[in-house]
């Protein structure tokens, strides 16, 4: 089924939106929540609660991409159960991924600094347009979908050594990027 008719679904708050849903999306959102919580109940909650929270705002919101919006939701339910799960803990995969980024993207904002937020995210858009587009998969999958390095030299049959240079030099050259936009890092 097409994108926008499981969105007609959900405007018609129609039952088997949801089901749609998951059978287009729900290995997707398992992936993502896996990747982020090592824990395959906690991924289960997670992609549960995004298809209520999908269920909860469309309608009213009516996304472009309906896979880039629930890709988006899973990963922030998955990033907020892993901070509440890890507080005291320190040294885990998620903290490794924000030193990697830390070099390049500014830390997270005050409320009052959010208006930023949008010129840091159309940055760094504009900054994965002018990539390659393995490169562009490899930086997605690793900042995003947060799999590992090895992961990933396995799934594109790379050394992994070649995928943490490829991933480094992209880091930089995303500072050098977001620094000619004006971005303070």
């Amino acid at each position: 089924m097409e994108d926008s008719q499981i969105i007609e679904l959900f405007f018609a708050r129609a039952e088997g939106a949801v089901a749609e849903l998951t059978r287009k999306y729900g290995r997707l959102c398992r992936s993502i929540a896996y990747n982020i919580l090592s824990s395959r109940q906690d991924a289960e909650e997670c992609e549960n609660d995004t298809y209520l929270r999908v269920w909860d705002t469309v309608p009213p919101v009516r996304p472009e991409s309906l896979r880039a919006y629930v890709s988006r939701i899973v990963r922030n339910l998955s990033l907020d159960r892993l901070r509440y799960r890890l507080r005291q803990k320190r040294g885990n995969s998620y903290d490794i991924l924000l030193s990697e980024l830390s070099e390049c993207i500014p830390d997270e904002r005050t409320d009052v600094e959010a208006s930023a937020d949008d010129t840091v995210i159309r940055s760094i858009e504009a900054y994965l347009r002018t990539l390659d587009e393995s490169t562009r998969i490899l930086f997605v999958r690793r900042y995003f979908h947060m799999e590992s390095v090895e992961s990933l030299a396995k799934r594109y049959g790379l050394k992994a050594s070649s995928v943490s240079t490829r991933l480094l030099r992209t880091r930089a050259r995303l500072r050098i990027w977001l620094e000619q936009e004006g971005v303070s890092i």
